[in-house]
């Protein structure tokens, strides 16, 4: 092997290899740390500055004070936080129930019609964002027919509802994952509501579910499912005790890649969501153009960050570990593995 920065000499001529000298290196690097520090590290610093500022009259930031950190003690944040990712747990779920199924059947197709399927996942970016959430508003209409399958989705889940313990049913509408009040045709319209935010944020974030997903997938050597069902193994079972273990990197993948964008959407509440379903984007906006407030806006922006990184560090941290306990399980099958051989040589 030859160290990084030296000659590699073939026949009589010495041959530089710059990819392994450490001026190359930093050559490469640079740039996309320059680049980081200048549109992400730097405006960052000065949103969390501002976040230490009292709010001018005339709209821009005044004098270091913590009045704008005293203003976010507001009794109506943490119940929008909450409704924040509350909401973006519902997309990121719907949107990983359905990828899954979608990647795993691009994988098992022909290798002719993998790179056309996956492609026309991405056709939908082809049009502007804002054009199909119009487009989604048209088909949300109370007289369209995805009024009357909300509708008959809703009257499903309150007799099921029903059926559950009165202490959970209390439960869920506390933590705002059911609703105390009846059913009715002419109050629970889909448009402007909830389920009209999820819906078509699943529509719009699940290529960013099916993508990573497939990548794994594809690399997946599928003998695996079929010497399990040899084996006895049932086809879901061998499912979801061989397959999804096997793409588990992408599935936290594109857990990450949704949950994040959702975290900080605003056109999608606020084009569909109405007044009940207000997210801290939709603050962020009401403060930073409505009312001029920048400190108010970037707490809040630091706020939503915060929201951000904590479950990316959680990923962060059992990634880690399931790496760890993936290297000691391989150093205890070597160790036994060893000792068997020297028990079988003695």
């Amino acid at each position: 092997m030859v160290a990084p920065g030296r000659r590699i000499y073939g026949g009589s001529k010495p041959v530089n290899n710059p990819l392994h000298s450490k001026k190359a290196e930093w050559f490469v690097t640079v740039p996309g740390f320059v680049w980081l520090a200048l549109f992400f590290a730097v405006p960052a610093v000065i949103v969390l500055a501002f976040t230490f500022h009292g709010h001018d009259a005339s709209g821009g930031v005044g004098e270091w004070s913590l009045s704008t950190w005293k203003e976010l003690v507001d009794p109506d944040y943490p119940a929008i936080v909450w409704n924040t990712i509350r909401i973006s747990f519902k997309i990121t779920v719907w949107s990983i129930l359905l990828a899954i199924p979608c990647a795993y059947a691009i994988a098992r197709m022909n290798k002719k019609w993998r790179a056309i399927v996956a492609g026309s996942i991405m056709l939908p970016f082809w049009t502007s964002f804002v054009v199909r959430v119009f487009a989604w508003k048209t088909m949300l209409h109370p007289d369209g027919w995805l009024q009357s399958c909300y509708l008959a989705w809703l009257k499903t889940s309150e007799w099921l509802f029903s059926w559950l313990p009165s202490a959970m049913q209390n439960f869920f509408i506390k933590i705002g994952m059911a609703s105390a009040e009846p059913v009715s045709s002419a109050t629970s319209t889909i448009l402007d509501s909830e389920a009209a935010v999820v819906l078509v944020s699943v529509y719009s974030f699940i290529p960013f579910a099916i993508m990573p997903i497939y990548t794994a997938a594809e690399k997946f050597d599928f003998s695996l499912l079929e010497a399990a069902r040899d084996l006895g193994a049932k086809n879901f079972y061998a499912f979801c005790r061989i397959f999804l273990p096997g793409v588990r990197q992408g599935v936290v993948s594109a857990i990450l890649l949704v949950f994040i964008p959702a975290i900080g959407s605003y056109v999608i509440p606020q084009m569909l969501g109405g007044t009940d379903c207000i997210l801290i984007g939709n603050k962020i906006f009401m403060r930073a153009i409505q009312n001029r407030n920048i400190p108010h806006a970037s707490a809040l922006a630091t706020l939503m960050a915060v929201s951000v990184l904590l479950p990316l560090g959680l990923a962060i941290w059992w990634k880690s570990r399931q790496d760890a306990r993936g290297k000691r399980r391989i150093e205890e099958r070597s160790a036994r593995f060893a000792a068997s051989g020297r028990g079988s040589h003695a």
